[in-house]
């Protein structure tokens, strides 16, 4: 009997958000800023207030963290941490400027009864930990250390799979790559999928700079793949050789975003597994999208991405 590979479906989503009320562009820690050129940001706002719109007109859980004066990139809320299972990974920054946004988005988490683990590796969040199933995908090269990657393992007991960056204006995995499904982690069922069929846990991915890739016997990883199969889609060229064969491996039929597409951030969306979010300006995405599909909806967030940053980088997933 064959079985059809389920086609896109909305998952009911939790996100939380902060609003650009101090946004500007203070300072250069990626390509993307410019302190010569000033920044509207009455025009910011009204970008964000159309994204977060459309994500509760969705039918999405939308909760907001306030901004602090002095902390203009706290609009990027995806960098603040990453939650996976209920358990807050909190982000610590590579660049002092943005230092102070980590103790603040892992305090809103505490003081809502989260279970919070303060991180003792640089990671700047889902900028570089996507989920996609039941496997975390874990950028390096710029940002996050590798040691963190191996620091998130431990603490949510999934694999993670190292991913080398290697062009400076995808200097965020998020930047570079968008879960299309599976990005709400339910890949793990009822919490066994990494148990073996001995009943002990297999070990976890030893995050290497190379990518090397979990053993191939690892029935019970494949298992939970194929229970929840994920769609992702990247630009290889912002990948080392290695973590583009990786991918290639583990994607096979994964969407190659042309170079246009990626030159806007275009993979900087947001999908809930039937809707993508994304900006209008990445055409050809869109196009290979709704092939695929997918409903797409551009959102227009150019004047966020004078701070590196579009859909994604404003929305942190918060997955129970």
């Amino acid at each position: 009997m064959t079985t059809s590979t389920p086609g896109p479906t909305q998952t009911p989503r939790h996100f939380l958000m902060c609003r650009p009320t101090y946004f500007t562009v203070s300072y250069e820690i990626n390509p993307w800023m410019d302190r010569a050129r000033p920044v509207d940001t009455a025009l910011a706002v009204s970008q964000w207030e159309r994204l977060r719109d459309v994500y509760l007109d969705l039918g999405h859980q939308v909760d907001l963290i306030e901004p602090e004066p002095g902390l203009p990139d706290m609009v990027y809320a995806a960098n603040g941490a990453t939650v996976v299972d209920g358990l807050v990974y909190s982000a610590l920054f590579r660049h002092p400027e943005r230092a102070p946004e980590g103790p603040a988005y892992l305090k809103w988490f505490a003081d809502r009864g989260y279970v919070t683990h303060s991180a003792d590796h640089v990671n700047e969040g889902e900028g570089d930990l996507l989920v996609a199933g039941d496997v975390v995908l874990a950028g390096t090269g710029f940002r996050t250390e590798v040691s963190a990657h191996q620091e998130a393992a431990d603490l949510w007991g999934r694999e993670v799979l190292t991913l080398e960056l290697v062009d400076p204006r995808f200097y965020h995995l998020d930047t570079a790559l968008v879960v299309l499904r599976g990005s709400e982690g339910s890949g793990r069922g009822a919490g066994t999928a990494r148990v073996a069929p001995d009943g002990t846990p297999p070990p976890l991915l030893s995050p290497l700079p190379d990518g090397a890739a979990p053993p191939r016997d690892a029935a019970h990883l494949t298992r939970a793949r194929a229970e929840a199969p994920v769609d992702v889609a990247y630009y290889p060229p912002a990948f080392s050789p290695a973590s583009q064969e990786l991918l290639a491996e583990r994607y096979p039929d994964a969407h190659h975003a042309a170079e246009d597409d990626a030159l806007v951030l275009g993979l900087n969306a947001v999908s809930d597994g039937l809707h993508v979010i994304h900006t209008p300006a990445a055409t050809r995405f869109a196009a290979a999208l709704a092939e695929r599909g997918y409903e797409t909806i551009g959102v227009d967030t150019s004047e966020l991405l004078r701070g590196g940053g579009g859909s994604k980088c404003c929305t942190l997933e918060i997955r129970p």
